[in-house]
């Protein structure tokens, strides 16, 4: 049965889609995103990067890694280019999965699942804390070939995740049953680089009740323990393989995520 979406409060990925443009939002989130905004002017910039960073790392990985199944947690609401468009781009044949657990994703999601004949794009609605919902579903065994490479994806999600929920523990469980050659890709963030801005950002959701955990770069290297990281290493999302096609000048100080991607030996 399919779940009422709250619409009176808040939900982190609504204002990521506000800030970011998008169309699929209501009054509690845009009120939120605009006091962020107020707080940390540069926040538009950081979010647009960050999403910049998921599309290149995407495609590097089925460019150059040659993948051709994703794991996505942590879906988000649906924004051009999504996930399978990318991967489907460089192999029709590529498979997606995505998982969220917002029931306004659920029901955009017939936006994920319009892929290629070649290939399969699914949606499971679990969450993230609960990782054997995920790696259980039907709709991943069905989808997925676990004798082959997959590429996980945790975009901008472990900072809405306490210590209490082990977010490294989670995602070493999802890594667990994929293959060698598999890939982790992450966004992970930080207040290392303006810690005055993105505190007050923090405080904003804190007080719509949504915690946030942020990782100094030590912590952010605990989640690829056992991996071989690519090249070039932990960075912020804007310098992870830039491609020349952003036309926004970005500081340093603007963005407040480290991007990374790792390989399972």
């Amino acid at each position: 049965m399919e779940r009422d979406v709250d619409t009176g409060s808040a939900h982190s990925a609504r204002i990521y889609d506000y800030i970011i443009g998008g169309t699929d939002h209501y009054p509690a989130d845009r009120e939120a995103g605009d006091a962020m905004v107020r707080e940390w002017p540069a926040l538009p910039v950081h979010m647009r990067a960050n999403r910049e960073f998921m599309n290149r790392a995407v495609r590097h990985l089925a460019e150059q890694a040659g993948i051709r199944q994703f794991l996505d947690i942590g879906t988000g609401i649906p924004t051009f280019p999504n996930i399978h468009e990318i991967a489907q781009s460089v192999s029709p044949d590529a498979r997606v999965v995505y998982v969220d657990n917002d029931p306004l994703v659920l029901r955009l999601s017939r936006g994920l699942l319009n892929g290629t004949p070649e290939g399969r794009t699914s949606y499971i609605e679990a969450d993230m804390r609960d990782p054997a919902s995920i790696l259980e579903a039907p709709g991943l065994r069905e989808t997925l070939d676990l004798t082959r490479p997959v590429a996980l994806l945790v975009i901008a999600i472990v900072h809405f995740m306490t210590d209490k929920d082990d977010a490294v523990g989670i995602v070493r469980r999802l890594l667990e049953p994929l293959p060698s050659g598999s890939h982790l890709a992450m966004s992970i963030g930080t207040a290392e680089f303006a810690p005055d801005e993105v505190g007050r950002v923090a405080r904003e959701y804190a007080a719509r009740g949504m915690p946030m955990r942020l990782r100094t770069l030590a912590e952010a290297a605990e989640f690829f323990t056992g991996l071989e990281v690519v090249e070039p290493g932990i960075v912020q999302v804007h310098q992870w393989h830039p491609d020349g096609s952003g036309t926004e000048v970005i500081r340093d100080a603007d963005i407040a995520m480290y991007g990374v991607v790792g390989r399972k030996p």
